[in-house]
């Protein structure tokens, strides 16, 4: 288990050398929440800030207070208007860097556009613009949680620390699921059963992996360019050399491996955002004879119809962190539970201004977790 003592970093989270000033870049209230947990953690007052759209739509940033020579931190959680919440993050490092600050370090538990960071036939890597952007604007240390694919570090030519949540879901599990011991850890996807494998080894339980027509729609899209021919074989540099066409992937039939009858199923991963899937997977756990199914995943996007979906489904409890505000979704549906993560953001804040290792907040954590 690699979980943060909370005694531990309770007693050093007030002690930040001066020159800190924390900023939240959301113009929505809703979404301060998470900044608010942290400054209280850090024993520290909001920087003073407006952050506020012009009646054609336009994003202003007016920075109340002077930076000059100051560590700032801008905290900024993705509302559903994600392009918005972009623009108010770009502006804001831009007017910080304009105003001479010592450093900028952008707080973005959920880092945007994550799942665009594969070229998909004649698209874009937009991750890879976005770390861009961050960067140009001024962004000098980027703390994040969760990458939905690691390798998205490397779009950045700044340092880039990607938190863990899985302590904290672990906790969650081990003092919130009375008869954890008899569960069973569940990749809905063979994409996702590396994550799966962590939880269970860290557990010691079981794990089940469903494979077929449950998996997701994101695992189905063939990475790199391609443009399938129609016929067998195509005309190459010379008419006489034909490449064969690769053969197309086929869905199996709906498959669990692994026994989960008369278990409790916890189905583990990174987003929740469109719940089919993962309706589907909890379908098919109880035809399997799964007598409680939990979800559990740092970032809870939820959009649309998720609340309602989930209400109504065999899914007994969703937890996710509140790396994203989601209070409204939770009056919808009961079944949502939220775990806070502000301790370790706040002590990787604070690790970061007094200049100390961050690898306290890294143990125990393998290349694949």
């Amino acid at each position: 288990m690699f979980c943060v003592p909370s005694t531990e970093i309770g007693a050093i989270m007030n002690i930040t050398k001066g020159g800190l000033v924390l900023f939240s870049a959301n113009s929505n209230s809703s979404c301060m929440e998470l900044s608010k947990r942290i400054a209280e953690r850090l024993g520290v007052e909001m920087g003073k800030v407006q952050v506020y759209q012009e009646a054609n739509r336009e994003t202003r940033v007016q920075i109340q207070e002077s930076v000059r020579g100051k560590d700032v931190f801008i905290i900024q959680t993705v509302s559903k208007d994600v392009n918005t919440t972009i623009m108010e993050l770009l502006i804001m490092v831009y007017a910080c860097k304009t105003s001479c600050a010592k450093s900028i370090i952008g707080v973005v538990p959920y880092f945007p556009y994550s799942k665009q960071c594969k070229m998909r036939k004649r698209g874009s890597i937009v991750s890879k613009l976005l770390a861009s952007m961050m960067c140009k604007a001024g962004l000098t240390h980027l703390i994040t949680m969760d990458l939905h694919q690691k390798e998205i570090q490397g779009f950045f030519n700044i340092p880039v620390d990607n938190l863990r949540a899985s302590p904290f879901l672990l906790q969650y599990i081990q003092e919130e699921i009375p008869d954890y011991r008899n569960a069973v850890i569940v990749a809905k996807s063979p994409a996702s059963a590396k994550r799966a494998q962590s939880f269970a080894e860290r557990l010691r339980l079981g794990i089940a992996v469903i494979h077929g027509e449950a998996q997701d729609a994101e695992s189905d899209m063939v990475d790199g360019r391609h443009s399938p021919p129609t016929a067998k074989y195509v005309a190459a540099i010379h008419p006489s050399l034909e490449i064969p066409m690769l053969i197309p992937k086929e869905k199996p039939p709906i498959t669990v491996v692994g026994d989960v009858g008369g278990r409790i199923a916890i189905i583990v991963d990174d987003i929740i955002d469109d719940v089919d899937t993962f309706l589907a997977a909890a379908e098919t756990l109880k035809e399997r004879g799964a007598y409680k199914i939990f979800v559990m995943a740092t970032h809870g996007l939820l959009s649309s119809d998720a609340p309602r979906l989930i209400e109504e489904s065999a899914i007994d409890e969703v937890v996710v962190t509140n790396t994203i505000p989601h209070e409204i979704q939770k009056l919808q549906c009961p079944k949502i539970k939220t775990v806070d993560i502000s301790m370790i953001l706040s002590e990787a804040i604070r690790r970061i201004h007094n200049g100390e290792s961050m690898s306290y907040l890294f143990r125990n954590i393998g290349v694949d977790d």
